[in-house]
């Protein structure tokens, strides 16, 4: 599992966390030694990162617990609705993904249970890279689960590409292996399983475009949940300007609107401060349409060249001759996942796909 978590998440994971842990633990197995998981748990914790930490209290419950693999998991089972956290519950699918791998009935039948404490997506991948097959089977019947818990883990589990996990290679090359699951979640009643499909999804579309357009396609986008999943599936080919998948949603056509007052403001700031992005938006149809407006900011690179980012802005129905004033301020700030550099940066009113205004804004050096 890959750490891209920002540094203060780590505390999760601190000294009292260690100690409700190890109490908590012995109260549902007076044998536990607690001394000794302390002493394993706590040397060394300020030079761990938030996975890290997480990996090693598997590590000390291992230490700590019977020998027995189903001995373990049945203490687990009576811990997991002690933990006073539900990203620390994510300890106990990891146990499983650790030292399950040899009991494949018991784990997956723990990592059921253990998901609706916090989530098991990460630790089942570890048993679909060993056994894809077998896993997914299994998942398939996870995807009719009457918990939203275990449904969602159908789907965000087989995720080819998982936030803070590794990739999962079968599923990269064939989308096809975890399709049951999709299917049968394509109009679920729980947004927090809608939320995964529709993730799900758009990571496929990262290799395999076509294949989701042609899925989606004839899945019933007149029922409103399907509709959602397939809007928010399509969010990296929409923001691409795929014809195609904005088609799907309704938006697939050239608008047939101006854009008049493009403002962006101040033309020179400094890391820290508000950019601000407005104008009017003015139908030139005697129809109704269905627009996707975003806006893209072309950022300067270190070597001077730059790389396009495309930001949502607004989804809407515009009437034929309606006006509207759209705007958007952002702070322009580092991230872990972008560093700015001084420049000029370019920026683009996108609507339907379509590049219909243009400005730019001074980023001033520090």
């Amino acid at each position: 599992m890959a750490d891209t978590a920002v540094p203060a998440l780590k505390n999760i994971f601190d000294p009292a966390r260690y100690r409700h842990i190890a109490a908590q633990t012995a109260a549902v197995y007076p044998r536990f030694d607690d001394k000794r998981f302390l002493a394993l748990a706590l040397p060394g914790l300020d030079g761990l990162s938030l996975m890290q930490r997480l990996r090693r209290t598997s590590e000390c419950l291992h230490a700590t617990l019977p020998a027995d693999y189903r001995k373990s998991i049945a203490i687990l089972r009576k811990l997991a609705p002690r933990i006073n956290s539900g990203f620390v519950t994510l300890v106990l699918p990891d146990y499983v993904g650790l030292y399950g791998r040899e009991d494949f009935d018991t784990s997956m039948e723990a990592l059921k249970f253990f998901t609706a404490f916090g989530s098991s997506e990460f630790a089942i991948r570890e048993f679909i890279r060993q056994d894809p097959a077998r896993t997914l089977a299994v998942m398939k019947t996870w995807a009719k689960d009457e918990s939203e818990h275990v449904r969602r883990l159908a789907s965000e589990g087989s995720r080819p590409r998982l936030p803070w996990s590794f990739r999962l290679d079968a599923l990269m090359a064939d989308p096809e292996l975890a399709a049951p699951i999709l299917e049968a979640l394509k109009a679920d009643g729980s947004l927090y399983v809608r939320k995964s499909v529709a993730n799900h999804l758009n990571d496929i579309t990262k290799l395999h475009p076509a294949w989701v357009l042609g899925r989606l396609k004839s899945w019933p986008l007149e029922n409103p949940h399907t509709a959602w999943i397939a809007r928010h599936a399509l969010r990296t080919l929409i923001k691409q300007g795929d014809k195609q998948a904005l088609g799907v949603i309704g938006a697939g056509k050239k608008a047939a609107v101006s854009i008049s007052g493009f403002s962006v403001s101040p033309k020179k700031l400094r890391l820290g401060e508000r950019l601000e992005l407005s104008f009017t938006l003015q139908s030139t149809s005697r129809q109704s349409q269905r627009l996707v407006v975003d806006y893209t900011i072309h950022y300067v690179k270190k070597a001077g060249s730059s790389s396009a980012k495309v930001f949502k802005l607004k989804e809407l129905d515009l009437a034929p001759g309606q006006s509207l004033q759209l705007s958007r301020s952002q702070m322009v700030r580092d991230f872990t996942t972008r560093v700015h550099h001084a420049g000029r940066h370019e920026v683009d009113i996108m609507v339907n796909g379509e590049r219909l205004a243009s400005g730019f804004f001074e980023l001033l050096k520090p």
